[in-house]
């Protein structure tokens, strides 16, 4: 019974639900990254070698197969049997990566800015306290 009390103050307390909305917040992030990264990047990168480049692959095995070798996507590849190295989805998973780490980069060196801002706000003191300050700082060297 107390452990079922711990955790239910655990659950309770307004962290874990932070960390809910950031994970949820999180996936959607990643989502849009991945959709950017299929539907722009890729297709852009794609120009370059003449096909998507998520799709780019190296046949492993089952080259004795003609399906196989015929094979345009990684998918018919598997399909055929063969086994490949899907070099061009680790690349764009990379790419994905990259793209999240420097947004949130960005969000953590924007968020240092405004807090560093704010508690420079409560270090300042109202002019009337900064007044007086000085005046007794004055009253005390005479």
């Amino acid at each position: 019974m107390l452990m079922l009390k711990e955790f239910r103050d655990f659950v309770s307390r307004g962290n874990m639900l932070d960390l809910a909305i950031g994970v949820v917040i999180g996936a959607a992030f990643g989502k849009v990254t991945e959709g950017f990264m299929n539907f722009i990047i890729n297709p852009l990168v794609g120009l370059i070698g003449g096909a998507d480049f998520s799709d780019k692959f190296i046949i492993l095995s089952g080259k004795e197969i003609p399906a196989v070798m015929a094979a345009h996507t990684l998918e018919e590849v598997k399909k055929a049997g063969g086994n490949a190295l899907g070099y061009g989805a680790f690349i764009s998973a990379f790419l994905n990566f990259l793209i999240v780490a420097f947004v949130m980069f960005l969000v953590i060196k924007a968020y240092n800015k405004f807090k560093k801002g704010e508690a420079a706000a409560v270090l300042a003191a109202p002019p009337d306290v900064a007044l007086l300050t000085e005046i007794r700082d004055l009253l005390a060297k005479n």
